[in-house]
């Protein structure tokens, strides 16, 4: 036998011998998966593939509310955790709060009041917000006091003038749903109806919510037996469902509209409704429903004894079944909805590992990271170690440097004390030692000092010139002139790095002068810099190396190398730019000027 014909003789088999109670079952098994269901899913899918965790908590928010509408709670509720999760992740407060509310209220249409009140106090906790907080703290009021429903209205009432006040006419719309619940609690069918009646302004972008409200009315009108109210309320319904261009709504409410009129005896409206009901799924290939409509049809014939037109109406099903089948989308759809949970499982799956692998190499560069800083830090720390051994060596050195003292000038200031008394001038001996000794504590006090004021270093050089005088009176006078722009108290210097070029002049220069000589101090500033110049007219440096011994020779030489070796470590310690310069006078004048540069410090 042809394929085809077997197909259509199997239909038609099961069309003759099924039940109503089978075809029921058939039909919710095969409920078509609305439009915006599997837009959103779509969207959760490119996120996902994205890998864009705000964008995928957003689209698993959407989806929820989606599933949510058409009362599928239980997925609904699914894909909220699983935005929860991300943006608990996220630390994203607001967010999380938001969530947990919407899962609070899903779990309480889906009648679990136990842990939905436990989310609206976690939610309260959770929320920023004020008006939020109160939302959720009188949710979770009002279900624990699930007993006392005047307390439980007062809750609603109350939740009801803070949204209306925000606005939020999704969330008008589920409070006065969940007063009518409350009212229906209390056997109270009038004020039910009117609550579902004021949720229907606020519902009305979501076609599916206001579905349910309208259906939930002629229900309950129904079950009063006000089939007038219950025409009025289904044919107000099947407008929106027209309007929305929703058929299945259209579908299944003529044939509820076709079971009130069957109950009010209008026979002909009744089957008119199931006749346009098995009309609109039929052609527009909803093969569940369409038998659905006809068995209602042939149900009520055969009742009849009009067996004769359940035959025509089966013939013609079997006429256009073909059609039908092929116009039909609900299996294709509920078959590429499945898949593409499936790959949405399958990418969470991936994300998942991808997110542990991140979190692996993020870990594995974080330990790496600081094990660099920690060699980095041990590094830095020998640097320091090293430089702070290297500064306190130049220190040492430094300070070694300072209290090298002159041993001719001990030798010749003893010599001279002994001078003194030999020619009994107790006087001199004793004003030398006088001289002597202040000019040595004030050596040894700043001893451990690297800059002095100008003030004590320019005493502590008249002091030294004062003593070198009282030996060598007859052979040298001695200016020291100070820069009148010049604080000498607030000016520091380099200190003893003057004195031995002084020294210099008077035992190298003028000491050898048959003449009386003159030995001259200028400090002078200029711009951010000090110059001290030492001017002498004395035998100069060449005639005096022709006079000296090899001792003497060796001595002038550690005393200019000592002076360069602390300047040099001065400029490394303080980062300075000192020098000195010794220039020997053109004949015919004779002598040597020395200039010292460094710069103009304030503070050390």
């Amino acid at each position: 036998m042809h394929r085809h014909s077997v197909l259509l003789l199997f239909l038609t088999i099961v069309l003759l011998h099924s039940g109503h109670a089978k075809a029921q079952d058939s039909l919710s098994q095969k409920k078509e998966t609305p439009a915006e269901i599997k837009k959103a899913t779509n969207n959760l899918e490119r996120s996902l593939i994205e890998n864009d965790n705000s964008k995928i908590a957003q689209n698993y928010e959407l989806l929820a509310q989606e599933l949510a509408d058409k009362e599928e709670l239980v997925k609904a509720q699914e894909y909220l955790f699983k935005a929860l999760e991300i943006y608990t992740n996220a630390k994203d407060v607001a967010a999380r709060a938001r969530v947990m509310r919407n899962i609070a209220k899903t779990q309480e249409f889906n009648n679990k009041w136990r842990t939905a009140s436990k989310n609206y106090k976690a939610a309260a906790e959770t929320a920023i917000n004020l008006t939020n907080k109160t939302l959720n703290l009188n949710d979770y009021n009002r279900l624990k006091s699930s007993g006392n429903a005047t307390l439980q209205q007062k809750y609603l009432n109350a939740n009801l003038l803070l949204l209306k006040k925000e606005n939020k006419k999704s969330e008008i719309a589920d409070a006065y749903i969940q007063l009518a619940l409350l009212n229906l609690k209390k056997s109270d069918t009038i004020n039910a109806i009117e609550a579902y009646r004021q949720a229907m302004p606020y519902a009305k972008n979501v076609p599916a919510k206001v579905n349910r409200i309208y259906s939930n009315i002629a229900k309950l009108q129904a079950a009063g037996k006000h089939y007038d109210d219950t025409v009025l309320t289904i044919k107000q319904l099947l407008s929106e469902a027209e309007k929305n261009k929703d058929l299945g709504i259209q579908i299944e409410q003529l044939r509820y509209i076709a079971t009130i009129y069957f109950a009010q005896n209008e026979i002909e409206k009744a089957t008119d409704a199931l006749k346009e009901s098995y009309k609109i799924a039929s052609s527009s290939g909803k093969t569940f429903e369409a038998q659905e409509s006809l068995l209602l049809l042939t149900d009520y014939y055969n009742s009849t004894g009009n067996d004769s037109i359940s035959l025509g109406l089966y013939e013609e099903f079997t006429k256009n079944l073909d059609r039908i089948i092929l116009s039909d989308h609900s299996l294709t759809d509920a078959k590429t909805f499945k898949v593409t949970e499936e790959r949405i499982r399958r990418l969470e799956s991936e994300k998942m590992f991808k997110d542990e692998l991140i979190t692996r190499k993020n870990s594995f560069n974080y330990f790496l990271l600081g094990a660099m800083m920690l060699l980095m830090l041990f590094f830095a720390f020998i640097i320091k170690a090293l430089y702070s051994i290297k500064t306190k060596n130049k220190e040492i050195a430094l300070q070694s440097l300072r209290r090298e003292m002159n041993p001719h000038f001990l030798f010749n200031s003893l010599n001279s004390v002994n001078q003194f008394i030999a020619q009994n001038n107790e006087l001199e001996a004793n004003k030398y030692l006088t001289s002597y000794s202040n000019l040595m504590r004030n050596t040894m006090e700043n001893s451990n000092k690297d800059f002095v004021t100008l003030a004590n270093e320019t005493e502590n050089l008249t002091k030294y010139l004062e003593l070198e005088h009282l030996r060598f009176k007859d052979k040298f006078d001695f200016k020291i002139t100070v820069d009148e722009n010049l604080d000498p108290d607030t000016v520091w210097v380099p200190n003893m790095i003057v004195q031995p070029h002084l020294e210099n002049a008077i035992w190298h220069g003028l000491r050898y002068k048959e003449t009386k000589g003159l030995l001259k101090m200028d400090i002078v500033a200029e711009g951010k810099k000090i110059i001290i110049t030492i001017d002498d007219d004395g035998i100069g440096p060449t005639k005096s190396s022709e006079l000296k011994t090899h001792n003497q020779r060796a001595h002038e030489s550690r005393g200019l190398t000592n002076t360069k070796e602390r300047m040099t470590l001065l400029n490394e310690l303080y980062k300075t730019k000192m020098n000195f310069t010794m220039t020997e006078k053109q004949s015919p004048k004779t002598g040597t000027v020395v200039k010292i540069e460094f710069p103009l410090i304030y503070k050390p």
